[in-house]
């Protein structure tokens, strides 16, 4: 399966960059990490690329990382559905104290406008 996984540098995506780092090692999905900017964080587009680097040759994985520009939802949605992957993955999701899922804007946006299949990691 061909796989796109978003991060922007928020706990919730460094967990989805965990998760779907390690089922590709298992599955052997053809894994791709876009880095988006996300004005949430504090994190610098270097500090989250390392994090990356780090998670992947943990799982020795040999994942292709780039960098996308623009409003990041767009961007990722974009990408997914223009360069033909099966998945995109996002972290995201808090429950609330009602037991309802809280999703940030970009996942948000990604899950309402992307045509391919979207898995939220939380």
């Amino acid at each position: 399966m061909k796989v796109l996984l978003g991060i922007g540098g928020s706990d919730d995506s460094i967990r989805a960059l965990e998760k779907t780092a390690e089922r590709a090692a298992d599955t052997g999905d053809d894994l791709t990490v876009a880095i988006v900017e996300n004005p949430s964080v504090e994190h610098s587009r270097e500090d989250i690329e390392q994090k990356v680097t780090t998670v992947l040759d943990e799982f020795n994985l040999d994942a292709p990382i780039q960098h996308l520009e623009g409003d990041p939802g767009s961007a990722l949605v974009d990408k997914a559905e223009n360069e033909g992957f099966d998945q995109l993955v996002l972290g995201g999701g808090q429950t609330s104290p009602m037991g309802k899922i809280q999703v940030g804007s970009i996942a948000e946006f990604v899950l309402l406008n992307s045509h391919v299949t979207v898995t939220l990691v939380r």
